[in-house]
């Protein structure tokens, strides 16, 4: 995290100012900025002649807490005070901001407000979305696994074909999520940023590394199995 606190720049609150340099990636540009704007409040696209890209992101944050969508107070505490508008205490909290830009600006995820799992992520698919899913692969593994097992004397035949179904719904449920990362729409879009494989198992184990089956090895060999079942090959 300290890491991403230098690079990026991450605070708990900023000024609209700071909020709009990082959105518009001018980090290194910062103090030359300030030095410009620190007479003026609110600063206007007028102000920022030389950053075309920053002035419009300024006008987009006052525009958004002007129509109350954007929550903002002062030195970090909301209150939402019209007259604040217009003063140089007025800040905006980094988890406010973040709401804010994932539900009006979804496909723009600067670094400093999103980690690299949520770059990744297309906007139709954020991490909510992939854990509800995966959610859903286990308790439904869960139902599976509780059906096959006997209530009354069964056949090992029976047992055997209990068993065989619900690996095959376990894998077609793999199978098609991974078309769903993969993939794109008929329109040629990308349902997200994983490009491979590859970097889904990359950022599996780096979210849940430790887990049983969150492995390289264990990943790579399922999501092959899950493949091949989806396509009808096995």
């Amino acid at each position: 995290m300290n890491e991403k606190h230098e690079q990026y720049g991450t605070k708990v609150f900023y000024s609209p100012i700071e909020a709009a340099v990082r959105w518009s990636s001018l980090l290194e540009q910062e103090t030359d900025i300030l030095s410009v704007t620190s007479l003026t409040a609110p600063t206007t696209a007028q102000a920022l002649p030389f950053w075309p890209l920053l002035g419009l992101n300024i006008e987009r944050l006052y525009d958004a807490m002007r129509n109350s969508e954007l929550a903002f107070g002062k030195a970090g505490i909301t209150s939402n005070d019209p007259a604040l508008l217009d003063a140089p205490q007025l800040t905006i909290r980094h988890v406010d901001l973040k709401r804010w830009m994932a539900k009006t600006y979804p496909d723009q995820k600067p670094g400093f407000l999103f980690d690299e799992m949520e770059r990744q992520l297309h906007s139709a698919i954020d991490l909510d979305s992939v854990q509800e899913l995966l959610l859903q692969i286990k308790t439904l593994k869960a139902q599976l696994s509780a059906r096959a097992q006997p209530q009354q004397p069964k056949s090992a035949e029976s047992k055997a074909q209990l068993h065989t179904r619900a690996e095959t719904t376990y894998l077609n449920i793999i199978g098609g999520l991974l078309t769903l990362l993969l993939g794109q729409s008929p329109s040629g879009v990308r349902y997200s940023s994983f490009n491979t494989l590859e970097s889904v198992i990359s950022a599996l184990i780096a979210y849940h590394n430790g887990r049983p089956g969150i492995t390289e090895r264990t990943l790579s060999a399922k999501f092959a199995e899950a493949k091949r079942q989806l396509s009808g090959d096995s």
